[in-house]
């Protein structure tokens, strides 16, 4: 007995698309623009407890004498003991290697086995000098003209004042 094939449905046809919009070459189309609504701004939330008064605008006295007056810009000095003697300014730290790059004061010198107290914003820590490289070279001994490497155990940041403490 023969088989039948199976019938093949019909092929659907494709539809072709149509630009929308102004795009359309006859004419301005049919599609309706989309208007967003704005959202309106929520009240701010209540707090519990009213806000606190604000003070009241000082009354007009005698101005403070401009001798009185602290000066602007300037910083007070570093907390430092009265036996410690500034001898220099971090200019740069390299953290991977745990080293601050100097620079010591006119008339300054700094030997290995001196301590030093290096004091800043977040920086205050104590210790002994035990490496100086100048140039990638140690060194025992380096001037105020020297660029040089100083190994720390804490970290440092620049413009922090270093002190040497007798």
């Amino acid at each position: 007995m023969a088989t039948r094939k199976k019938a093949k449905g019909k092929a659907k046809a494709k539809r072709k698309t149509k630009p929308v919009g102004r795009a359309t070459r006859g004419g301005t189309g049919n599609k309706a623009r989309k208007i967003r609504k704005k959202t309106a701004k929520k009240p701010p939330l209540r707090r519990a407890t009213p806000k606190k008064a604000r003070p009241t605008a000082k009354t007009a006295g005698k101005p403070t004498p401009v001798s009185e007056r602290a000066p602007e810009g300037v910083s007070p000095p570093p907390a430092q003991l009265p036996s410690e003697e500034r001898i220099g300014v971090v200019t740069h730290y390299y953290d991977h290697l745990s080293v601050v790059a100097m620079q010591l004061e006119p008339g300054a010198t700094l030997r290995v086995g001196d301590v030093i107290h290096i004091h800043g914003h977040t920086t205050d820590f104590t210790q002994k000098v035990e490496s100086l490289e100048l140039n990638h070279a140690p060194v025992i001994e380096v001037g105020p003209k020297d660029d040089f490497g100083l190994k720390v155990v804490e970290h440092a940041r620049e413009h922090d004042v270093v002190f040497k403490v007798p």
